[in-house]
């Protein structure tokens, strides 16, 4: 009798601890979400019950979606419709981002319910930065402040449409810790852009983008690891992105410089309405 009661008593104390393991893996995970909002900034913000809802004329879902990660206390189904609403107001899709971390936990499969599809599945990835390499090519610019030059490039390099340089370019001035725009160079071109911003430790790494004509010989690559090294320089140690889940060769590059994925995320798209960017 004694023996099963030092038993339980055991059981139950692994229990207590495994439950404060997870609940503070949570809460840093939860954190990587809040940096994220933070380094990906809006045109404007509304803040409705405990979500976020986001809006950049449309320029990317992560800036055009609601955030639900606070505790709601509305009933679900008049606030997504309120919700519906607001952004057919601003003549958006509604578009729900979808974590571990949601309020109400029911709130997926509500919104499956009434339509709303699932799109761009995406692995959100961290790294240690005490062991990153050194780079081998040091070709490259890092401003902390966005340049005409730098805006032209990542524009050229990604696609952007015209109409979304001015939307992206106050986006990217509305971050308010410390950024650096990277441009890495190639016999006097500029063949790779991305952006790196830090803050509480972390160095966020946003729209990573290659030349075409360049990818698969290691630029990307060395660019990252530059961006890496000025982010430890000026505080970080460590680093944290997101990329859509079937981005094979994104994926390979990272795995390789030693990301590793602590969860996912999707959206929720009503009628399966996508946007140029995600």
């Amino acid at each position: 009798m004694f023996i099963a009661i030092k038993l339980i008593v055991y059981l139950f104390d692994i229990e207590y601890y495994y439950s404060k393991i997870m609940w503070r893996i949570m809460m840093d995970n939860k954190l990587i979400e809040e940096l994220s909002l933070n380094h990906w900034q809006p045109l404007s913000t509304l803040l409705y019950d405990g979500w976020v809802l986001r809006f950049a004329d449309g320029y990317t879902k992560r800036a055009n979606s609601i955030n639900p990660i606070h505790y709601s206390t509305y009933d679900l189904n008049n606030k997504i419709e309120e919700c519906e609403k607001i952004y057919s107001a601003n003549n958006l899709p509604t578009t729900y981002k979808i974590t571990p971390f949601v309020h109400p936990i029911n709130l997926d499969g509500s919104l499956e319910g009434k339509g709303y599809s699932v799109i761009d599945t995406t692995s959100v990835q961290t790294l240690k930065l005490d062991n990153i390499i050194e780079p081998e090519l040091t070709s490259v610019r890092i401003y902390e402040n966005i340049t005409a030059d730098w805006l032209e490039n990542f524009c050229r390099l990604n696609n952007v449409k015209d109409k979304d340089k001015h939307v992206m370019e106050r986006m990217l001035s509305n971050i308010k810790t410390k950024k650096g725009f990277v441009s890495l160079y190639y016999e006097e071109k500029v063949i790779a852009c991305g952006l790196g911003v830090i803050e509480r430790e972390y160095i966020g790494l946003y729209d990573i983008v290659t030349d075409i004509n360049f990818r698969n010989r290691g630029f990307g690559e060395q660019m990252i690891l530059n961006l890496l090294k000025w982010g430890k320089e000026n505080g970080a140690r460590y680093s944290y992105l997101a990329v859509v889940a079937n981005n094979a060769p994104a994926l390979r590059l990272y795995s390789k410089i030693g990301y590793s994925e602590i969860y996912k995320y999707w959206y929720r798209v009503k009628d399966n309405i996508q946007q140029d960017q995600t």
